[in-house]
């Protein structure tokens, strides 16, 4: 049977045992929901091809689809993605926070079962005490919106329960306001012009700001 616990992102000091469980089903090879600064997220350790095939056969996704991987600093996603001077710039400007930059492997992530393509990696730092704590204790974590694939984000702590069952571990459920909804904005960083995936939270505006050369 999951564990279920509520969590509250004003008092991470008290979620002690929600998170150390939470870190233990990921150390396990189990899938976890948490809550982050966007969406509530689905992880699995990025690590271990059984444990993302599980993660993408619980959100029924398909391969061609890459997990994007969180991590609790910007140090630690550079270990894991190049980092280049767009990059580097985007992060010192949003991260912490709602942006997914999309760079070109590592050696440390070269052999991760992210997605049928292996040549890139999206990473993020997120703006939220849970998620950060958990990250701190499990290390990166390939994390991905918590729904089907093609479904909007779901808030809503029965409907995710109803949706993941017994295929999810751990679900961590923030106590008042859920997360905001809004998927990250995705930038690609590994050209000479970094270039907008996905349009989201950081605006077109907050990104020119920073790389006035950045393509929409």
């Amino acid at each position: 049977m999951s564990e279920v616990f509520d969590v509250d992102p004003a008092r991470p000091e008290d979620a002690k045992d929600a998170v150390e469980a939470a870190a233990a089903a990921l150390a396990a090879g189990e899938l976890v929901v948490f809550p982050t600064d966007t969406v509530y997220g689905i992880a699995a350790r990025p690590d271990v091809s059984q444990t993302t095939a599980r993660l993408f056969e619980a959100k029924r996704r398909p391969a061609r689809l890459t997990l994007p991987v969180l991590v609790a600093a910007p140090e630690s996603a550079w270990r894991y993605g190049e980092r280049t001077d767009a990059g580097a710039a985007l992060a010192a400007a949003f991260w912490p926070g709602p942006i997914t930059l999309v760079a070109r492997r590592t050696e440390a992530s070269a052999g991760w079962n992210l997605a049928d393509e292996r040549g890139t990696i999206g990473l993020r730092v997120p703006d939220h005490s849970i998620a950060l704590a958990i990250l701190d204790l499990a290390g990166a974590l390939a994390t991905t919106s918590a729904n089907p694939s093609g479904r909007a984000p779901i808030d809503d702590p029965h409907e995710l329960r109803a949706t993941f069952g017994g295929a999810v571990t751990v679900y961590l459920f923030v106590r008042g306001a859920a997360p905001r909804g809004t998927s990250s904005t995705v930038v690609d960083v590994t050209g000479s012009s970094p270039r907008v995936l996905r349009q989201g939270p950081i605006t077109p505006d907050d990104l020119q700001r920073v790389l006035p050369g950045v393509a929409l």
